[in-house]
């Protein structure tokens, strides 16, 4: 059974407008104790993100523009050399609204897809949290890595019925009189006899995308080998 975004998405989310002061972004995010903030265009479409580390800007660059003797940590002077960002700070810093001063585009996700795929494009763009939109662009909410570590916190027998859901309704056979379903921390264990090895590649196919599941442990024998030699998951190096 797979967990989707909207299951575990905030759908109650700040936002501000394109316009909004700096001054006013920065309330936005220490009153609400939030690290980033959606910005919306006029039809409510969301077009940026603005986050602490953008109204920073100002103060790593402070001294550009406000005269003082201060420059920005030697890492983050060659980060910025080698990926070509200080020509960008140099624009936020000098930002007064939050069009000015987001990040575009926005890193989004629907709410239909699935909180792995989710996780993949956190990490395919070095990102802590998404943008959750409908097909217009427009904010349905925020997921956050916190958003999906939630599902590793089920219980023992919460993730158990996930599994027997997923894995019963797609084999040709009764789980109740050919496989056993312990799990244990959140490790599944998966054990008995079955007539065919790819009823048992498919219970461990199911077992492992199911969400909540931290690992898989398995003692089922097949007693007829229909998947033409092909290698079952436990069987793979």
């Amino acid at each position: 059974m797979r967990t989707i975004v909207r299951d575990v998405m905030t759908a109650q989310v700040t936002a501000v407008g394109a316009g909004t002061p700096f001054k006013d972004v920065a309330d936005v995010l220490v009153t609400n104790g939030i690290s980033a903030v959606p910005v919306l265009d006029e039809d409510d479409r969301v077009i940026g993100v603005v986050s602490e580390g953008d109204l920073m800007r100002k103060e790593e660059f402070r001294e550009q523009y406000c005269g003082e003797s201060y420059h920005p940590p030697l890492r983050a002077r060659l980060r910025r050399r080698v990926t070509g960002q200080g020509e960008e700070g140099g624009k936020k810093s000098g930002g007064h609204t939050a069009a000015d001063l987001m990040t575009s585009p926005a890193v989004t996700v629907p709410a239909t897809a699935s909180t792995v795929r989710a996780a993949r494009i956190m990490d395919e763009n070095g990102v802590k949290r998404l943008v959750v939109t409908d097909a217009e662009g427009r904010l349905e909410g925020i997921v956050s890595r916190r958003d999906l570590l939630r599902m590793y916190l089920r219980d023992d027998d919460e993730i158990r019925r996930r599994v027997v859901d997923g894995i019963q309704p797609r084999s040709r056979w009764d789980y109740r009189s050919g496989i056993m379903v312990e799990v244990h921390d959140g490790i599944v264990t998966l054990s008995g006899h079955l007539d065919r090895r790819s009823e048992a590649a498919a219970a461990v196919h199911a077992a492992e995308r199911t969400d909540g599941v931290v690992g898989l442990r398995e003692a089922l024998d097949g007693k007829q080998d229909d998947v033409l030699g092909l290698p079952l998951p436990w069987d793979r190096p």
